[in-house]
């Protein structure tokens, strides 16, 4: 009676074990290149809790961002489909939110992996940047906001990290209309001195131009707790060690249940932080300095998860949301973007892989083999159905762009589902590859390519970012062709004559259609009506109560 109460009861323990659903924490850093990281190739930058990640898990070496800039990127790891499919993508120069005042962000109606798991039981956070916009008709309709998309605790910034929100690092929004306002204004007041009829017209220019602009900081460097603004402006100095702290609490407060934790890190997005324990120690100036604090912060939450025993069943991830920021760089500071390895190209690029090949570490002991490397196309797009998978949700969705990512993780598939994968600037098709189920060759075709500035240059060096329309790119008519299997960096042309199957890949690929989209000037723009405030409009300041 005895040995069989045991055995009973081994069984019982053994099936709740089994039914146990897995927590997710999901950690994402903003602009890293693929070659900032020791595991994928860096021996100059020391990043040993990455590294360690990799190690006892799964590394994927062709994982792909779906966008080469942050708001369409994120809302395609969101929902597990393209951006074009949201609205998330745009036909003319802005590809991302500029203002939190702004109406456009990832429609109400779409579904996020977090709404999926907060179905399933999960309790859900989103602890950093979201950049996917808050409000719709009206301040406080929160139509955009995270909690509103299935996030049930907030804590970070609605918008995200940028030079503005520190004086004296210059601005990162429309700095050529800026100065045509500031010009206009200046000739404006000249004219007064002559003409007392223009004085109104330079009262309605300065305020166009300072209203938005001048108070960018105001507007949009602000850190909201759920619904409300608890720092505006916000002290950008202590920043990494506050989302540090709100990521490791809700992780330590929700260790008894089923928890997703989205950790959308400030870094490594300029400006550059100078924290004191990390300024000066890296061999590759402040931005290899971030890049170690990123580290560090990386492994205070895995050694957060397994203080509390939570390992075995915590699927951890790690990754980018783009390439990194080629352009960037100043004579004080020197490189402030991040390094894309043997790639060409690097962030809002959208068909070159430096824009697009991110890091892909997942770590799950007992679950996933340790030093596992896959080599197969894999996309940010995944995420979304592996976590349904994993949480056991099986409800009708509407069309997804990924696919589970467990066969291949757990080395149960040799080959990705991803026979095709589309490489979107803006909401033009830019490039597209092709993995043959025949074949290891996976072929790229390009069908424009940003222009570089100087000719020769790896970047645009004159826009600062690569634009996607107009003069700013070149058609190619037939298209570029490469295969990454044999040429990763794509310095090889293909032609007719020295790729046999030319003719069938180029009639594999077809374009698909566009449509409505959310970054439109109409959805962008500054509206004082929709721009979150903590206070009384437009007097809004508040410092964050550090006892709550």
């Amino acid at each position: 009676d005895i040995n069989r109460k045991m055995s009973r009861d081994f069984v019982v323990l053994f099936w709740e074990v089994e039914d146990k659903k897995p927590n997710f924490v999901l950690m994402m850093v903003d602009d890293l290149g693929i070659g900032d990281i020791g595991c994928y190739g860096n021996d100059t930058i020391r990043t040993p809790n990455i590294d360690r990640l990799a190690s006892e898990g799964v590394k994927l070496t062709q994982y792909i961002a779906a966008a080469p800039l942050c708001t369409p990127s994120r809302a395609a790891l969101m929902t597990g489909r393209y951006p074009l499919r949201s609205g998330m993508a745009s036909p003319g120069r802005v590809q991302v939110l500029l203002f939190l005042g702004g109406s456009g962000g990832l429609p109400p109606n779409e579904t996020t992996f977090a709404k999926r798991l907060q179905q399933q039981g999960y309790t859900t956070g989103l602890v950093g940047k979201w950049h996917q916009g808050v409000n719709c008709e009206f301040r406080g309709d929160h139509c955009h906001h995270p909690n509103q998309h299935g996030f049930s605790y907030f804590y970070g910034l609605p918008f995200t990290l940028f030079n503005d929100c520190v004086p004296g690092e210059g601005s990162d929004v429309l700095v050529d209309l800026q100065l045509a306002l500031q010009h206009l204004t200046l000739l404006l007041g000249l004219g007064l001195l002559t003409m007392v009829g223009v004085t109104l017209s330079c009262i309605v220019a300065a305020a166009m131009w300072y209203v938005p602009f001048g108070l960018l900081r105001t507007w949009n460097c602000i850190i909201m707790r759920n619904q409300d603004v608890i720092e505006q402006p916000m002290t950008v100095e202590t920043l990494p060690q506050r989302l540090l702290a709100e990521a490791q609490n809700f992780i330590k407060r929700n260790a008894d249940r089923p928890f997703l934790l989205f950790f959308s890190l400030a870094h490594i997005h300029t400006p550059l932080f100078t924290t004191p324990a990390f300024a000066g120690k890296s061999r590759h100036g402040r931005y290899g300095d971030n890049l170690e604090e990123v580290d560090w912060i990386i492994g205070k939450i895995t050694e957060t998860v397994d203080s509390l025993g939570l390992a075995n069943n915590t699927f951890m991830h790690f990754t980018s949301d783009h390439g990194g920021h080629l352009e960037d760089s100043d004579s004080l500071i020197g490189q402030k973007g991040g390094w894309n390895s043997i790639y060409k190209g690097g962030k809002a690029m959208g068909g070159w892989e430096g824009g697009i090949r991110v890091p892909g570490i997942f770590r799950w002991p007992g679950r996933l083999a340790a030093g596992r490397v896959v080599d197969e196309p894999t996309s940010l797009m995944d995420l979304y159905p592996t976590l349904k998978y994993l949480a056991k949700d099986t409800q009708p969705d509407r069309h997804l762009d990924g696919f589970n990512l467990m066969p291949l993780l757990e080395g149960k598939a040799a080959r990705s589902e991803h026979e095709f994968m589309f490489h979107y600037c803006g909401v033009y098709l830019n490039a597209v590859r092709w993995h043959p189920p025949d074949s290891n060759s996976i072929f790229k075709v390009h069908f424009f390519t940003p222009n570089f500035f100087p000719p020769g240059a790896g970047g645009c060096y004159d826009t600062k970012v690569c634009l996607c329309h107009g003069q700013h790119v070149t058609h190619h008519n037939p298209p570029l062709l490469y295969d990454l299997f044999h040429d990763p960096s794509e310095s090889r042309q293909l032609t007719p004559e020295t790729e046999p199957r030319y003719a069938e890949i180029l009639q594999q690929i077809a374009k698909p259609n566009t449509i409505q989209n959310q970054m439109s000037w109409e959805k962008i723009l500054w509206r004082p009506w929709l721009q979150p405030c903590c206070g009384t409009f437009p007097f809004c300041g508040c410092k964050e109560d550090k006892n709550i």
